[in-house]
C-alpha cells in the first residue's frame, strides 16, 4: 500500500481532514455502516473526484489508511467502509464466519457480497449529494473480497463512474464446472462445512459449493456472475488486476468474461476503456505494480 503515488507534501498528516460517521443503510444493527473520509482541508478545488477503496477478508477500513492518504494528497476526496461483520460492524473474529454460516441455516441475509454492494449504493447516494466530490467522477477500487465488491457495485450502480477490482474478479460458475474451487471456498470453508453436514455428504463436493452460492448468493454462479456482469460495466473505464498464478481467482475462469467485456467495450466505441493486467509468478497477493496500476487507471479517467 505503500507504493501508491503521493504528492509530495511534508506536512500531510497536518493538512488531512479525517470524518468518521455512520450512514443508515437499513434497519437492524448491520445496517450501520461506518464511512472513513481522508481529504485536503485547503484544496482550492470546488469539486473534487472521489475514490472508494474497499478491504480484504478480516480486515478493515483503517487497514487501507495508506492508500487513502495517498489518494487524498493527490486532490481525490478518499473514502473506505467496514464492509459486513467487519470491523467495528464485528462483535469478535468469527462474526464474519458466523453470519455465513447462519445465512445458509436461515437464509434471511446475504453477507457474502450482495450485502456490501447494498451498502455501496447507499453510500454512492451519499457521495453524490455532498458538495466537495465530482458526482460524475467516482472511482471504487479494492483487494480481494473489496475487490468483487468493487467490481459488483460497478455493476450495479453506475454512479461508479471507474473501476478497478484487485484480485478479486474470477468465474464462479467456471470454477464449479472445472472443479477449481477448492481455494475460493476455503477461505470461507466454514459454510460450506455447514452444508455439507446438512446435506449428508462425506466430503465437500462441487453440488455442495453450487448450493451454498445459490443460498447465500443467489445468481453468485449463474446469471451475475462475471461473463454477465464484467461486459455491464461497459462502457465506464474497468480495469482487472490478478495474479497469474492466483488459485482463488484463476486466469482461465476470467477468460470469457475478458472477451465478452472486450466485445462489449468494442461495440461501445470504447475499447480503450477495458483492460486486464494479469502479472506473472503472483497468486493471491496485491502487489505494488497492481496498486500502482490501479492509481494510474483512477487519475486517467477521473483527473480530466
Amino acid at each position: 500500500m505503500e507504493s501508491c503515488p503521493k504528492a509530495d507534501i511534508k506536512n500531510l498528516k497536518e493538512r488531512l481532514k479525517e470524518e468518521n460517521f455512520y450512514l443508515h443503510t437499513e434497519a437492524g444493527e448491520q445496517g450501520r455502516l461506518p464511512v472513513l473520509i481522508l481529504s485536503l482541508k485547503d484544496s482550492k478545488q470546488k469539486r473534487r473526484p472521489a475514490v472508494v477503496f474497499l478491504h480484504s477478508t478480516n480486515k478493515n477500513k483503517e487497514w487501507v489508511r495508506p492508500l487513502l492518504e495517498a489518494y487524498a494528497s493527490r486532490e481525490y476526496i478518499a473514502i473506505a467502509i467496514d464492509s459486513r461483520y467487519h470491523g467495528e460492524r464485528a462483535h469478535n473474529l468469527t462474526t464474519y464466519r458466523d453470519a455465513l454460516v447462519s445465512s445458509w441455516i436461515k437464509g434471511d441475509t446475504m453477507p457474502f457480497l450482495f450485502d456490501t454492494v447494498w451498502d455501496l449504493i447507499k453510500l454512492a447516494d451519499y457521495l453524490t449529494q455532498r458538495k466537495d466530490i465530482d458526482p460524475k467522477r467516482i472511482g471504487i477500487t479494492g483487494e480481494s473480497l473489496g475487490g468483487m465488491h468493487a467490481w459488483f457495485a460497478a455493476f450495479v450502480d453506475t454512479r461508479y463512474a471507474v473501476a478497478a477490482p484487485i484480485i478479486g474478479v474470477q468465474g464462479f460458475r467456471w470454477a464449479i464446472d472445472n472443479d477449481k474451487w477448492q481455494a475460493r471456498i476455503d477461505s470461507i470453508k466454514a459454510v460450506f462445512e455447514e452444508a455439507r453436514v446438512d446435506l449428508g455428504k462425506s466430503a465437500i463436493d462441487k453440488e455442495v459449493v453450487k448450493k451454498v452460492w445459490n443460498r447465500i448468493a443467489p445468481g453468485l454462479a449463474s446469471i451475475f456472475d462475471s461473463p454477465y456482469s464484467i461486459p455491464a460495466i461497459a462502457p465506464r473505464p474497468l480495469l482487472i488486476l490478478n495474479g497469474a498464478d492466483d488459485p482463488r481467482c484463476p486466469l482461465d475462469g476470467i477468460k470469457t468474461p475478458t472477451k465478452r467485456a472486450r466485445k462489449a467495450y468494442a461495440k461501445a466505441h470504447s475499447s480503450k476503456n477495458f483492460k486486464l493486467i494479469v502479472q506473472p509468478g503472483i497468486g493471491h497477493e496485491m502487489t505494488s505494480l497492481m496498486v500502482k496500476e490501479a492509481s494510474d487507471w483512477m487519475d486517467r479517467f477521473l483527473k480530466q
